[in-house]
């Protein structure tokens, strides 16, 4: 015997038509609130950030909080309606992590208990950090700035200024760095001869010599100002010391005859 189906709900064809006065709904009254033209999605996002609060059950110290969440949107200065959700939103995530600090501060409780409030705490400020990362970038101040103030570029050299794209992922790390494009390779040549007499081929320096052959050297200084350091065993510091022994030994020859 074959078991009876029920049958399925009718499905109702008739739409539901929507009215909109858009000269009335677009004023942008309380555009400073939630960013958007529309008043109604305005007291939306305020109403949003109104629930996340804890409620005191004081009705003047309740009627403050919501005066400071109106305050702190209009700071925020939301430009459109995204930057209002992301306003309404770092509001529940800093509400709500600060509740969990709250309880992990509540006295006689277990240690399981505090731990689960941190973690959660930990978690909901993470979560407002990256909203107010995304705020940032949404409004432009995430991009990097490089400000070139001097730039040198001297003959056979190459500079980029300006936006630089990095390679694909299919692109190498490193490229290769052709080294006739360098500015030693356009330097002029070492005068000097290697060892095999063959010409030295690295660049020179102002004086017609490589960092190596180091050019013509003038030698040692004339005469002997570099071996002076404090004149003890000069030519007239030994005669003066042999001049003052012969008065003593002349002197101690008189004494003794004179004894």
């Amino acid at each position: 015997m074959a078991a009876a189906v029920a049958p399925a709900p009718a499905i109702e064809r008739n739409p539901k038509t929507v009215t909109l006065d858009l000269e009335k709904s677009l004023k942008g009254t309380h555009q400073c609130i939630g960013g958007s033209r529309a008043d109604e999605w305005n007291s939306l996002i305020a109403d949003q950030a109104f629930k996340t609060l804890w409620k005191t059950g004081h009705e003047k110290t309740d009627s403050d909080w919501t005066d400071g969440i109106l305050l702190a949107l209009i700071c925020i200065k939301p430009r459109d309606e995204f930057e209002g959700m992301l306003a309404a939103q770092m509001f529940g995530a800093h509400n709500a992590a600060m509740e969990c600090y709250r309880r992990a501060m509540v006295p006689d409780q277990s240690f399981a208990g505090r731990q689960e409030a941190l973690n959660q705490a930990n978690k909901l400020s993470r979560t407002y950090a990256a909203l107010l990362e995304a705020l940032n970038r949404h409004r432009g101040k995430g991009q990097q700035k490089v400000t070139v103030e001097h730039v040198h570029v001297y003959q056979g050299g190459q500079a980029i200024v300006g936006a630089v794209e990095p390679p694909g992922a299919g692109a190498l790390k490193k490229g290769r760095v052709n080294p006739l494009l360098l500015d030693m390779w356009n330097a002029p040549r070492c005068g000097a001869k290697t060892r095999s007499g063959r010409p030295c081929e690295s660049p020179g320096m102002a004086n017609g010599r490589c960092r190596m052959h180091g050019g013509p050297s003038p030698g040692a200084p004339k005469g002997n100002r570099n071996n002076f350091k404090h004149g003890y065993y000069s030519a007239e510091a030994v005669a003066r010391r042999r001049e003052i022994s012969a008065m003593l030994r002349t002197a101690r020859s008189v004494l003794i005859d004179a004894h």
